[in-house]
């Protein structure tokens, strides 16, 4: 999510050493390396306070998505309180993914073993599969695939510039 996105990107390097490599050339020739290093950590602290404030930022907007959300749509808590529905909805909300999972499954080895499928079908099947591993596995698995998706459905341009 962003918040990974956004951590991930101070721990390449953080902003501090960027602006500290990006002003090093500018600084005075008559600079002495003692004045030059205590610069570079004036700079890096000062970096390092607005990576932090920008992390506490990110935060406290991902944690009013998640309270915007639990308000919206309810929570498990809430379901709970209808008796035999809520519980029952739980359940199958609980079951979906290994469901999903389990019926794509099934159609694959259908599909390689019993099944005389025409192009249109095998088209819908693997687009199928491609959002049940998306559901399952979450979006990095849908950009690892990216290439071999775009090799099946025909754009070869894009695939062959990488």
């Amino acid at each position: 999510m962003f918040l990974d996105a956004l951590s991930s990107f101070f721990e390449k390097g953080g902003l501090a050493t960027t602006l500290v490599e990006t002003i090093k050339d500018y600084f005075p020739p008559d600079m002495s390396e003692q004045e030059k290093a205590l610069l570079s950590i004036k700079i890096q602290e000062a970096a390092t306070n607005r990576e932090t404030v920008l992390l506490q930022l990110a935060m406290e907007a991902d944690r009013d998505v998640t309270e915007r959300t639990a308000k919206l749509e309810g929570t498990a808590s809430d379901l709970k309180q209808l008796p035999i529905v809520g519980r029952l909805i739980l359940f199958l909300r609980g079951c979906q993914r290994p469901l999903w999972g389990f019926a794509a499954l099934y159609m694959d080895l259908s599909w390689f073993t019993l099944w005389k499928l025409t192009d249109r079908q095998e088209t819908a099947l693997i687009v199928i599969n491609t959002l049940v591993l998306g559901f399952l596995f979450g979006e990095r698995t849908i950009k690892n695939l990216e290439p071999l998706l775009l090799k099946v459905f025909g754009n070869n341009e894009k695939v062959s510039k990488e």
